[in-house]
């Protein structure tokens, strides 16, 4: 019971330094692409020029992913989308097994 109770400490010690470092990084993307707008505001007349375009979208896409990661969701397969799969080849490996008894 003490062992389960240490790994399940651990993984939520873990879980916490993972949202921690979102939330990091989260801070900084904020404060650089808020000091490049502000930069870009006050010293050109035209606002929306692609090295700001491609550091708040690029980087964006990184935060985003970074944030599925954390959080636990996934864009591209959907919530629970890896455990349906297990279990879909676990199901068709056990009436594999049930052909033979």
């Amino acid at each position: 019971m003490e062992n389960f109770n240490k790994d399940k400490y651990k993984r939520a010690k873990k879980q916490v330094e993972e949202m921690k470092g979102f939330y990091i990084h989260l801070s900084i993307y904020t404060l650089i692409n808020a000091v490049i707008l502000v930069n870009i505001y006050r010293n050109t007349d035209d606002f929306w020029q692609w090295p700001h375009f491609v550091t708040l979208v690029g980087w964006g896409i990184g935060l985003l992913f970074h944030a599925s990661k954390v959080f636990g969701f996934n864009l591209l397969f959907g919530r629970g989308w890896e455990e349906r799969q297990i279990q879909k080849y676990i199901d068709k490996d056990k009436k594999e097994m049930d052909k033979f008894k």
